[in-house]
């Protein structure tokens, strides 16, 4: 198994990357391989420094990078010797099973989308979130940002994507879906939201248990929450925000704690032909330590494998 690390990828590279490393060196099996593509001779150094071995690890030097505000598609094209780059050629080349970044979000899903492309069948791929549950457990929510409109058809998929990630790679049994809407009648919402709950409502390709509301976002009346990205990259901004208060005014309580992102490191691409996983900017080196795990169990559910039997 090997899982591709860009170690410039993030506000605090490479130093917070490495340390995500060291982390997940001591969890991973020794059958996982970790390919860093960025600077080797500041790695080397680095590990060095923190008395790490750095002669278990595979490095692809470059020194190039698509910076966090360059335009993503423009970048990619003109920067092939870029960390990101690299990154999506040995994945499509498959001598990577997983890659990893924090870095250019647009960046990587312009590798995701026109180097590994979308699986066949799937119209939009997408992204999703981790929404801690009051009882204990989450759901997921997608999409999160990827696709800001979306039809009624692509909707529906995002149940059959949610549903297979919630029960391969986070082991939610028949995980519940639900639409969410502003109210729970089958009639309510826009045009969207009425036409995609008419197309779920009879779906034998998951659980479907109807609109829910934002209310119960936290309170497991769903395992996978669909929505368009505008409307989860609301709700995941927000939520954010509300944990970053709770922090800063010094309270601590277990629930509101699972908010903390660093927990779940980063999140799949859903719907592309194999393993990314997309990680915060500001990633902290325990996130980084939680999206190579994460990457590790894609790869050990065959997860895209399992996406691609759906649609075939």
């Amino acid at each position: 198994m090997r899982i591709g690390f860009d170690i410039s990828g993030g506000d605090f590279a490479p130093d917070y990357c490495l340390d995500g490393v060291i982390l997940a060196a001591k969890e991973l099996p020794k059958n996982v391989k970790l390919v860093l593509i960025g600077d080797a001779e500041k790695a080397r150094e680095y590990f060095t420094k923190k008395n790490a071995d750095h002669t278990q690890y595979e490095f692809i030097h470059t020194t190039e990078v698509i910076e966090m505000g360059e335009h993503p598609t423009k970048a990619f094209s003109q920067k092939p010797n870029s960390s990101i780059f690299l990154g999506f050629k040995l994945l499509k080349e498959e001598q990577l099973d997983a890659f990893v970044s924090a870095g250019n979000t647009g960046a990587m899903l312009v590798g995701s989308m026109f180097t590994v492309k979308a699986i066949p069948g799937v119209i939009r791929p997408c992204i999703t979130t981790i929404v801690p549950k009051e009882s204990g457990g989450f759901s997921i929510m997608l999409d999160v940002g990827t696709n800001a409109d979306c039809k009624p058809d692509v909707l529906y998929q995002f149940g059959i994507l949610g549903s297979i990630c919630a029960q391969e790679v986070y082991k939610i049994d028949n995980p519940k879906v639900g639409l969410l809407n502003i109210g729970e009648e089958p009639e309510k919402g826009n045009l969207v939201s009425q036409a995609a709950h008419a197309l779920m409502k009879d779906s034998k390709d998951f659980n479907f248990v109807g609109n829910i509301e934002g209310r119960d976002l936290f309170t497991g009346k769903a395992d996978v929450i669909v929505c368009e990205g505008f409307v989860g990259n609301v709700v995941l901004k927000a939520s954010e925000a509300f944990y970053e208060m709770v922090k800063k005014r010094n309270r601590s309580d277990d629930y509101f704690d699972k908010f903390n992102y660093e927990l779940y490191g980063g999140t799949p691409v859903l719907g592309v032909n194999s393993n990314v996983i997309v990680g915060h900017g500001i990633s902290s080196a325990l996130a980084f330590k939680n999206m190579l795990l994460l990457a590790k169990d894609m790869i050990d559910a065959r997860l895209n494998d399992k996406i691609k039997q759906i649609f075939q």
